[in-house]
């Protein structure tokens, strides 16, 4: 007898009926008919159906179906509460046609800041290039002038052991404080953390009368004489009359601020983004325990990681408009090539009971699979040889294997060329960038953690696919050599889309 769903559903009903729990009912399914009996979320699904009051165990009319489609057609972004409220069928059921029968998928949309009009894309656009020419695209001696000020919420989640508990269950709901800071750092550094002690957010007294004297006062610590120039946004507070007339008082001078433009303020894209992914997890007994644990984080963080928030602040502003100058740019890498050429997971549908069926099954290696490591660099209407290099790379096999034998001769076929490295420590070692400087190598200063900005990662990525789609890949490491020795203009040519979708998702990656 061919069991079908109806049977599985009736016995589900007969077990929730008989008060089973839903493991007790897997167990006796799973003893009873083994590999064929359902999933436990089948259980858990049709538990909840009847806890509802359903007692059909067909499935729903196709009329469901044709509606849920009609919702979708009319408003992508129509909810699962609304379509329930709509077409009063469960949260389950809409879940089963969205995804088995009308294959569709909930995908996260991408959020902007803020809806900008034209005048406000014009204004930042303005600001970008009156900033950069001001500071010189980025120079150092201006920009250490710039002090960068926000205010973020600092939450303090109550610990575990501190939560209400009773002899049958634990009480989920959380006890949820929050306490406002207000940092300010510059390219030398941090300045200050400043919590509104005895406020809630911040008002044009506290931010005039406490706040902002305290940080010109770290500041003059350091150097009396300094000029400073005060970045912010356009809160209230900071841009009230007396916060206005204060800063003219100390001689301290504004650098305006496009509206809605976070993706502008360091401390926005680099400080309480990288504090708070550094504090994500833990729990703190009091809203100042928290605020003291995000200053020493932030103290933490080596000086050279400031130096380059605020190279990264310039970096693709300064770089998008740039069109014809990328095709100078001679774009560089290591990359690791293995025999065994896949070790990722390949998903596939299949029945009840198959999960040992010897066809889903990919071998693959498991252990340590031997390579070769392969350097390259590639500019427009070029590129160099490849070079293979055995064992670890460091500074010294970078300058005396690579730089000194194929890059320079390289850089010599090319006119006036600029050549970008990422930051892996061989390429910013102290003797590395020595050489450099006694070859008179230009280099292209490069933001941190940014692969998707280079277009050779591409380069590499052809060459997987290509010894991936080999009918007989190479069994051997000199094979292997022979077939890694492909159009690369038109990747030079991505380099603007890559820096100004950059720009527009605020430093996030882009799709490159």
């Amino acid at each position: 007898m061919e069991l079908k769903r109806e049977h599985f559903r009736a016995k589900i009903y007969y077990n929730f009926q008989r008060l089973l729990s839903q493991q007790e009912c897997l167990a006796e399914l799973l003893s009873l008919f083994g590999n064929e009996a359902p999933h436990q979320s089948t259980i858990s699904r049709w538990y909840g159906e009847f806890k509802r009051g359903r007692v059909s165990l067909s499935d729903d009319p196709r009329e469901n179906i044709d509606a849920v489609r009609m919702l979708i057609i009319e408003d992508r972004h129509v909810t699962y509460r609304e379509i329930e409220a709509s077409l009063k069928i469960s949260k389950t059921l809409i879940q089963q046609i969205l995804y088995e029968e009308l294959g569709v998928r909930k995908l996260v949309s991408r959020w902007i800041p803020h809806l900008l009009t034209e005048e406000q894309k014009a204004a930042r656009v303005n600001w970008c290039q009156k900033t950069l020419d001001r500071f010189n695209s980025g120079n150092p001696k201006k920009v250490y002038s710039i002090v960068s000020g926000d205010e973020s919420w600092i939450y303090c989640y109550e610990p575990e052991n501190n939560r209400q508990s009773t002899p049958t269950k634990v009480i989920r709901s959380r006890s949820v404080s929050k306490k406002m800071v207000a940092t300010f750092v510059s390219k030398a550094g941090h300045i200050a953390t400043i919590p509104p002690n005895e406020q809630r957010t911040v008002s044009v007294d506290w931010y005039t009368i406490i706040c902002l004297p305290k940080v010109i006062s770290e500041l003059e610590k350091i150097n009396p004489e300094r000029r400073i120039i005060l970045q912010k946004d356009n809160a209230i507070s900071h841009t009230a009359q007396e916060t206005r007339q204060y800063l003219t008082e100390e001689n301290v001078e504004l650098l305006d601020h496009p509206p809605y433009s976070p993706d502008l303020s360091p401390n926005d894209f680099f400080t309480f983004l990288k504090i708070k992914n550094r504090l994500r997890g833990q729990r703190f007994q009091s809203p100042e325990e928290a605020v003291d644990t995000f200053k020493n984080a932030v103290l933490d963080l080596p000086a050279n990681e400031w130096n380059k928030c605020f190279e990264n602040f310039f970096w693709c502003r300064q770089r998008s408009l740039w069109d014809q100058e990328w095709n100078s740019i001679v774009f560089s890498e290591e990359s690791r090539f293995c025999l065994g050429m896949h070790d990722g997971r390949a998903r596939v549908r299949r029945r009840r009971g198959e999960r040992r069926n010897p066809q889903f099954f990919v071998e693959r290696h498991v252990h340590h699979t031997v390579g070769v490591m392969v350097w390259g660099a590639i500019a427009y209407g070029s590129r160099s040889p490849l070079i293979f290099i055995r064992g670890n790379m460091n500074a010294q096999r970078y300058i005396h294997e690579v730089l000194e034998p194929h890059l320079l001769p390289y850089l010599d076929t090319l006119a006036d060329p600029t050549f970008q490295q990422d930051n892996a420590r061989p390429h910013v070692a102290r003797v590395t960038i020595d050489f450099f400087q006694h070859n008179d190598v230009t280099l292209l200063p490069w933001p941190l953690r940014s692969p998707d900005l280079s277009p050779i990662e591409h380069v590499w990525d052809m060459m997987r696919r290509r010894l991936l789609n080999l009918q007989r890949p190479p069994q051997t490491l000199e094979a292997l050599r022979e077939e890694l020795v492909e159009d690369i203009d038109h990747l030079i040519r991505s380099m603007p889309r890559r820096v100004g979708e950059c720009v527009a998702h605020q430093g996030a990656s882009t799709h490159y």
